[in-house]
This record gives C-alpha cells, sequence and structure tokens, in this order.
C-alpha cells in the first residue's frame, strides 16, 4: 500500500475522531443496523472543515480540496475498517457497499475556488470543489434517482450469481441515471452479462434547479448608471436526497458544488452537484452621507420638513426639483417599505397619468436604488409559469418571473390598461393575498396525482394609467362624485387593492417651463447635472439612504394608533352607500399603518408619530377621494404639499397648513367617530 494513502487515511480517522465526526458515524451505522435489512449501498455524510484537516495534514487538506472523489475513497476504507472492527453493521459485507459523501463547511476565499456564472469559460472539467452565488429562477419538481444497485452475474454456475456484494454500482457527480444503470457490464470472472439485482436498488430524492448569476439583476432594471457588459448564462443545479426541496424561487443563494457535464441526447449540459445551500441574507444598514446627516439636523425642528425636502429634491437626475412632489414622497414610501418578510406592511403605487414618458423615465430611476428593481418586460410572465424540464426527465419545472425576481424590492409593471382581463383579475387575487398557485397536471407532467405549488410573492407592485388612451377606449361615466377621477378602463375592485392611487400634477397640455426645459437639456446632453442638488445628493447616496431607512424597526405610539384608528372608523361610517355598504376596503387600515410607517422610517425615526399618521391619512384621503369622490374631510388634491418649497419660509407655512389640517381631522373624527374620543393638545 502507498504510504502517503496509509498516512492520509490515519489522519482522516484522527480528524473523525477530534470533530465528533466519529460519533456520529456511529450513531448512523446504529440506524442501518437496527433496520436488519440489507442495502447494496450504505450513505454516510461526513463534514469537512478545510481549515481544521489542513493544520492537521495539508496533503489530505489539499486532496479533499482538489481531488474530492479520490478523497471520499480515503474516508470509505477507513469507515469500512471502523465498521468491521466494531462490528457496526452486520449486513455489510464489501467496502464498495459505502458510499462517502464529504460536504465541506467552507472553502478558502480566494479566486480560484469562486466559480462565476456569467465569466468564460465555464470550468467543468476539474471535477472538484467551487463556491458559487446566484438566483434561482427554475425549479423542478422532486424525483427519485438511483443512489446505488446491485450486479449479479447471469451465468448460473458462476461464484457471483447469487449471493455476495461483488459488483456494486454508485451514483456519481454529474452522471445520469443511463450512466449509474447500464446494461453492458460483464462478469471479470466469467465475461458473462450482469444483471441488476432490483430487490436492492436503493433510491434518493433529485430535483432539478436553474440558477442565474445575480448580475442578472442589473439587467432587468428598466435604467442604470452601469453602463459594463457582461454574459448572462443560467445553469443548472443537481439537488439530491436532504437538499431536496432547500431552495426556494427567486431567493439568492451561496453554493458549493462539483462542476460536471450531463450528456442528454446529442445536446450537453454544464450543471453543478451541489454539495451544500446557504442563503444569502441582503445587505444590512448602510450609512448616511455627510449631506443627508446634515439636512436632518437642518429640518429637526419639524417632523414634516426632512422628508418634504427630501422628496422636493428626489430624482433631480429625471424631473426638475419641486415637481411631481405627491408622487415622489410617495415613491419614496413605496421605496421604504420593501424586505424580504412574510406579512410585511407593503405599498403598492397606481398612478393616473397623461405624461406616460415622464412619468415611465421616473419610476425607472427609481427602481434602481433597489437590489431588486424590476422592471417588466411585456413578453415575459408577470407571475409563476410552469414548463415541461428541458433535462430530459419530463417532469414540471415551475418558471420565476418578474414579480419573483423582485422578491424583496419593487415590480414594475407598465400600463395597467395593456394587460387583458384575466391577467388583471390574476393581479388583483396576488394584491389581496400575497401568493399566487401554481396548478401542475400529474398526466401532463408523469406524475400520479395534480399538484398545486402556493408561491409567496413578496414584492411591491407600482404601475400607471394613461388617462389619454383609457378615455378613447372606454365610454366615459356620467354620474361622477365631485373629486372623483375617471379609471373605468381598469376594475374597480383592482383599483381598491393597490395601496395608493395618485394623480400626477400636471397634465401633458400644460407641462410645467422647469420640465420643459429639463427635458430639452437632458435631450441635448443625457450626462450633465443641471442643478446643484443632483451634486450633492447623488444617486448612490440614496441607495445607500432607502437601504438604511428600509432596516429600521418602528412601532406605532399610542397617539398615533388613536389617530388612524378613529380616522379609519369616521371614514367607513361616512364613506357607504345604501346598496354596497362601506366602500372604504378592510385593506385600507393596513394601508394606514404601512404608510405611517414608512414616512417614520422616511424621517430616520423609530417611533410612529401623530404626524406621520397626518402625512398618512392625507395621502390615503386623497387617494380615496380619486377613487370614491369627496368626503366631509374634504381634503385637496395636493393636501401634502399645498405649497412650492422654495425656502424655509415656505416649510413653515406648509407645517401651519398642516397643523390645520390636524385640527380639521380631529374635528371630523369627533363628528363622525362613533364614541372615539382623543386628546388635543390645547386640552
Amino acid at each position: 500500500m502507498d504510504p502517503e494513502i496509509q498516512k492520509m487515511r490515519e489522519v482522516a480517522l484522527v480528524y473523525l475522531d477530534r470533530s465528533g465526526g466519529l460519533q456520529k458515524f456511529v450513531h448512523d451505522c446504529k440506524r442501518y443496523n437496527d433496520s436488519k435489512q440489507s442495502y447494496a449501498v450504505y450513505r454516510f455524510i461526513i463534514s469537512i472543515n478545510p481549515s481544521d484537516i489542513a493544520e492537521l495534514d495539508a496533503t489530505l487538506g489539499n486532496y479533499i480540496l482538489h481531488n474530492p472523489l479520490q478523497a471520499a475513497q480515503i474516508f470509505q476504507s477507513v469507515c469500512f475498517i471502523a465498521i468491521k472492527t466494531l462490528s457496526l453493521i452486520e449486513q455489510l459485507q464489501t467496502e464498495a457497499q459505502i458510499s462517502i459523501l464529504l460536504k465541506p463547511t467552507h472553502l478558502p476565499p480566494l479566486p480560484s475556488y469562486v466559480l462565476s456564472f456569467s465569466a468564460y469559460p465555464f470550468n467543468y472539467t476539474s471535477q472538484r470543489f467551487y463556491m458559487s452565488e446566484g438566483i434561482v429562477i427554475a425549479m423542478g419538481t422532486v424525483t427519485k434517482y438511483t443512489q446505488g444497485a446491485r450486479f449479479l452475474c447471469t451465468e448460473e454456475t458462476c461464484p457471483f450469481s447469487e449471493g455476495r456484494f461483488r459488483y456494486i454500482r454508485v451514483h456519481c457527480p454529474g452522471a445520469t441515471e443511463s450512466a449509474t444503470i447500464r446494461t453492458d457490464f460483464v462478469c471479470s470472472l466469467c465475461s458473462s452479462p450482469l444483471q441488476e439485482d432490483m430487490k436492492f436498488r436503493v433510491l434518493g430524492d433529485k430535483q432539478i434547479v436553474e440558477m442565474i448569476d445575480a448580475k442578472v439583476l442589473n439587467a432587468l432594471k428598466g435604467y442604470s448608471n452601469d453602463k459594463s457588459h457582461f454574459r448572462i448564462q443560467a445553469f443548472t443545479l443537481f439537488l439530491r436526497d436532504e437538499l431536496a426541496n432547500k431552495m426556494t424561487i427567486g431567493n439568492h443563494y451561496r453554493i458549493i458544488g462539483i462542476p460536471a457535464c450531463v450528456q442528454n441526447g446529442l445536446q450537453a449540459t454544464a450543471c453543478i452537484e451541489v454539495n451544500s445551500v446557504q442563503l444569502c441574507k441582503p445587505n444590512g444598514p448602510s450609512f448616511l452621507s455627510d449631506n443627508f446627516k446634515y439636512l436632518l439636523s437642518l429640518t429637526s425642528s419639524s417632523c414634516w420638513r426632512f422628508t418634504a425636502v427630501l422628496a422636493n429634491i428626489f430624482a433631480s437626475q429625471v424631473v426638475p426639483p419641486g415637481t411631481y412632489n405627491t408622487l415622489k414622497l410617495a415613491i419614496l414610501l413605496s421605496l421604504v417599505q420593501t424586505c424580504e418578510k412574510e406579512n410585511a406592511d407593503y405599498l403598492d403605487l397606481l398612478i393616473v397619468t397623461s405624461d406616460t414618458l415622464v412619468i415611465d423615465r421616473l419610476l425607472n430611476y427609481s427602481l434602481c436604488l433597489l437590489p431588486r428593481g424590476i422592471r417588466h418586460a411585456p413578453s415575459s410572465e408577470i407571475f409563476p409559469s410552469v414548463s415541461k424540464d428541458k433535462h430530459g426527465t419530463g417532469s414540471a419545472s415551475i418558471q420565476a418571473c418578474s414579480a419573483v425576481l423582485a422578491k424583496g424590492g419593487v415590480c414594475y409593471i407598465g400600463d395597467l390598461s395593456s394587460y387583458k382581463k384575466d391577467k388583471l383579475e390574476l393581479l388583483q387575487s396576488v394584491l389581496e393575498s400575497r401568493t399566487t398557485t401554481v396548478f401542475i397536471p400529474g398526466k401532463k407532467y408523469g406524475e400520479e396525482a395534480d399538484q398545486q405549488v402556493t408561491i409567496s410573492l413578496q414584492t411591491n407592485f407600482w404601475s400607471f394609467v394613461d388617462v389619454d388612451s383609457s378615455s378613447k377606449k372606454h365610454i366615459q361615466k356620467e354620474n361622477f362624485l365631485i373629486g372623483q377621477m375617471d379609471v373605468s378602463s381598469i376594475p374597480a375592485n383592482l383599483v381598491d387593492v393597490f395601496g395608493l392611487l395618485i394623480y400626477n400634477e400636471f397634465p401633458s397640455c400644460r407641462l410645467s417651463s422647469p420640465l420643459v426645459h429639463h427635458i430639452l437639456n437632458k435631450a441635448i446632453n443625457p450626462e450633465a447635472m443641471l442643478y446643484k442638488v443632483s451634486q450633492q445628493f447623488r444617486t448612490q447616496d440614496y441607495e445607500e439612504f432607502i437601504l438604511f431607512a428600509k432596516n429600521l424597526h418602528v412601532e406605532l405610539s399610542s397617539e398615533a394608533e388613536n389617530l388612524i384608528q378613529g380616522y379609519y372608523l369616521a371614514s367607513r361610517r361616512v364613506r357607504r352607500d345604501s346598496i354596497h355598504g362601506s366602500t372604504l376596503s378592510a385593506s385600507a387600515l393596513k394601508i394606514l399603518i404601512s404608510l405611517s410607517k414608512a414616512h417614520t422610517k422616511l424621517s430616520l425615526r423609530q417611533t410612529v408619530l401623530e404626524e406621520d399618521a397626518l402625512i398618512a391619512i392625507l395621502l390615503l384621503e386623497s387617494s380615496l377621494t380619486l377613487k370614491h369622490g369627496t368626503s366631509p374631510l374634504c381634503v385637496a388634491p395636493n393636501s401634502v404639499f399645498p405649497f412650492d418649497l422654495s425656502d424655509e419660509n415656505s416649510l413653515q407655512q406648509r407645517d401651519i397648513y398642516l397643523m390645520q389640517c390636524h385640527h380639521q381631522l380631529l374635528k371630523f373624527i369627533a363628528a363622525y367617530g362613533p364614541g372615539i374620543h382623543i386628546t388635543t393638545n390645547e386640552e
């Protein structure tokens, strides 16, 4: 025996003893022994810490990292000797029956151990461990594969025709089912054909997953400052046994695995046999730029000023400061209410406009401030779909979509009036439940029974309605209430489930002079910085600001909670008709809380105050007025920004106006709220 191999076996035994792996191995053997059943293959998982084993013996550490299949044979010999010496499994006959899966806890943080899905060429020939990252864009259903099988000689007089476990086939990384179970094996003793003994076939779970480099998210944004070019290609992952169903479609994962090449007819597919899976968590809180900190200190005298200035100067690369302030505030509120938690406070936006080009540019720009801002392409699907697996298994594969890829971010779906009735109905269902169900017919995909897979969609949706085009396609209603907007081209129930309905300030027939100048100057010189504020508050600063603000944990104060509940109950009483009852949907309370929390985050505070609740109520009341007409509260269409914010005096005037709105709101609650009493400052 090679002395180097013998030394590595000794080191492997020492490592197993010191790491606790030997104790786990004995426990696994007991489970097999207690079953009293003979298997063709006994499978063991051994966790390996490359750093620890390299300290024991650098040769073995290098062997595990660069020749994992051969290194598994070393551990296989050690485990076989341990089983025989300690009589751990009575049924075991040969060393070939032991299948060892080495699972490294990590790989060295060096470029040579990283496999990029967007780099070329893709090294799939060296069967060693690599680490990679990506987003799951397709998932197949769980099917079976052969872990191992026993073969017997067909010649009855041959000693290997029965009893002994002489010929064992075990699955290797990248091997197909036809490669593991073949029909051309011959006996080494008599050269007769071998035949599988079906009683001893060991089956395991297998799942095929498609993953793509996270850089794809930059390509799916509507607007980006990143001008670099890169190649994007999806790669196939094989999840086996304990890793099946360990991934969720749309999530970002870091994997360790062995690349391989799978031959399917004339087509060869590069793939990775996954060894371990780790979920990549979103980046934690970032840092604020000094300019934002200075702006916060300047506006600290009022709870409303910081967010007002923020909205006023936001997106100055796309629209002039001071324009579309209500819409820009709503966008910022929606941006900070993005997270990957279930039952989160979502904030969807539906914009009614005749300036589709300007609004589209503004929304595209805003998407780029999030890691997962996705602009939906009309040629693709918004929600998950099912197709046949392309690797020849015939099983179903669930394909990701714009809404899934926008997990924890925003999905911008464009003009709502361009979608057909069935898509709008599906969108309404998703907005109500934040889930979608994919139906998999069993007969079509080789399954015994039909399946239904429910997928959670954790994203905010943005859309707009072009009032000019919708008014031409649909006959306008005549019985409008005061303040009500004609959105008859969109089903009323769908409009109701959007958090906010916003009407932009400038109809196309009378664009503001600053906006016209901005559009012309940008057309002449797209890279020009037209305003000083664009240099002081860069796009990168806003990205960091939103990342910081969205991770703040906020809680409702009792005063804000009372104000929200009082307004909600009073509104339900006044907004009702004799046929349908209250026109205020049950989701309005959740929207109010979401808006209040979003304004608190945008103000960089952690307690929701009455001032935050007031902004939320004014925004929602304006939205309800557009949907159902005005109420006795009677807020102005531009109630959040009644004045142009040109200097400190205009900010002071706005504060006074909002305090008057607060007083008016308290009167409204006192008049229409059923038995609600809210303490005012005067009291």
